[in-house]
């Protein structure tokens, strides 16, 4: 049976008609996942269990007694826990590593009857912007073997691209959901920090990390934001706010909107022409539809990338000290003291990547540097928050591209440290500032890659933010 699904909708439609079963439809995702083992989406596949589940939910449905989120499948980048589960963060130094309990949002959408189909290769813990710095070998888009699907949620981003699964969940720490969901052509949600409980997702930069998603629809990414968000008594810094109906929002047609652009993002000498071209397409058509649209200068736009690398690799140099090789994981078989043991365990452990970050934070961290660099970057993030919330005062939405460029090749950027960076450079700003945001797909370059748009809300207006990209997803689909 050929099975060709965007929408969970359409999945429910097909349930309800007796048209397709959860069992099918989940032999039909492992179908996809076999045929596109290439891509290396995927580091482990729960195939007999997904089965089993779905058999169950079956069952379920015959009677009418599953949950919400019945015939969803779903695949978990390799960052947050699942309860008897291989867990690695893509790093070595977590072989042999197994989670004892689940992730607060992982549960909850267990609890609605979804389906977790495997576990999804990313950047090493989390760091990097192209997919290559995993332990298990870059992850390819699905566009072109040759190129990156971007980072750290490469896996996941593919894995929906290629119809490996329905939805996936990834970590947006600066952009590691929306970054890869551009490059993909897929929709990539950053929620406001802490209207998700980041409880068993492991951490990189704790003042940073978001659980976020992808999907193909509005109505996916509106319907697993309402089921996972709210307050969870295992993590204190979640939002107790009250979680509203976010699939309400998108039957409702925008009003008149007020919409700045961020003209030194378009006008940036980094960005592509054809992205500068896309973008500046999608404004002029949101003004011959009647909304008003209005650029701005976001004046510290220079600083959000050196305070985003500054704060995070800071968090990450603390973070990571849990990995040490005595307790779980990866232990160096060279050691001859305790010492050794701690130095052998990390260097042979960690990636490159990941060293350099814990380095960079240790040392902005020092004595002699902590005024200096990290003191001075928490001020700095508190005026980009600042003046980003102000833009919201006046306007409903900032626009901006998503990435500068279309997807680049596997290891253009690998030696060019500063340059892959960059490539993170408008989607640090949400995160810096702690709003939400979303990647949408918005046309493609004269070689058939996908250009993506952000948009970004005030913290905690995710209905409205997302009516309005599901609003742009019409124009677009």
């Amino acid at each position: 049976m050929s099975l060709s699904y965007t929408s969970f909708g359409q999945i429910q439609k097909d349930l309800t008609a007796s048209k397709i079963s959860c069992l099918e439809l989940v032999q039909h995702y492992l179908t996809n996942i076999e045929k596109n083992k290439n891509l290396n989406a995927f580091l482990a596949v729960y195939e007999q269990e997904a089965l089993l589940r779905a058999k169950e939910i079956d069952e379920k449905l015959k009677v009418d007694k599953a949950g919400r989120l019945a015939g969803m499948v779903i695949g978990l980048k390799d960052v947050f826990c699942y309860a008897e589960h291989g867990l690695q963060a893509s790093s070595k130094i977590l072989n042999g590593f197994e989670s004892q309990f689940t992730a607060t949002c992982v549960q909850r959408l267990l609890d609605e009857d979804a389906i977790i189909i495997g576990r999804q290769n990313c950047d090493e813990f989390a760091m990097g912007s192209s997919n290559e710095t995993s332990a298990f070998g870059p992850v390819k888009n699905a566009l072109g073997e040759n190129l990156v699907p971007g980072g750290s949620s490469g896996g996941s981003a593919v894995a929906v691209q290629a119809d490996m699964c329905l939805v996936a969940l990834g970590s947006d720490t600066g952009g590691s959901v929306r970054q890869p969901a551009a490059l993909c052509g897929i929709m990539g949600f950053k929620p406001t920090y802490s209207r998700i409980s980041r409880h068993g997702l492991i951490a990189y930069a704790s003042s940073f990390d978001t659980v976020g998603a992808f999907a193909k629809s509005s109505e996916d990414l509106a319907l697993v934001l309402e089921i996972m968000a709210g307050a969870d008594e295992f993590d204190s810094t979640v939002s107790q706010r009250e979680v509203p109906n976010y699939q309400s929002f998108l039957a409702k047609k925008p009003e008149k909107l007020r919409i700045a652009y961020i003209d030194n993002t378009i006008s940036h000498e980094g960005v592509n022409p054809e992205v500068r071209k896309a973008t500046q397409d999608t404004i002029a058509w949101l003004k011959s539809e009647g909304h008003t649209l209005e650029a701005v200068d976001f004046s510290l736009l220079e600083y959000a990338l050196p305070v985003y690398y500054i704060l995070t690799t800071a968090e990450a140099s603390t973070n990571l000290a849990r990995f040490d090789g005595v307790r779980y994981g990866y232990r160096s078989p060279n050691v001859t003291d305790i010492e050794s043991l701690y130095k052998k365990s990390r260097s042979e452990g960690f990636g490159r990547e990941v060293k350099r970050r814990i380095m960079l934070g240790t040392f902005v961290l020092s004595a002699s540097y902590y005024d200096a660099y990290f003191t001075k970057a928490q001020k700095v993030r508190r005026l980009i928050r600042e003046q980003t919330l102000d833009f919201f005062q006046k306007f409903d939405f900032l626009i901006c591209p998503t990435t500068p460029t279309t997807a680049f090749k596997i290891g253009e950027l690998s030696e060019k440290t500063v340059e892959m960076y960059l490539s993170d450079l408008f989607t640090v700003q949400a995160s810096v500032a702690g709003v939400p945001a979303i990647s949408v797909p918005n046309g493609q370059d004269s070689n058939n890659l996908p250009i993506g748009l952000q948009i970004m809300a005030s913290a905690f207006e995710e209905g409205p933010l997302l009516s309005f990209a599901n609003y742009l997803i019409k124009r677009t689909s």
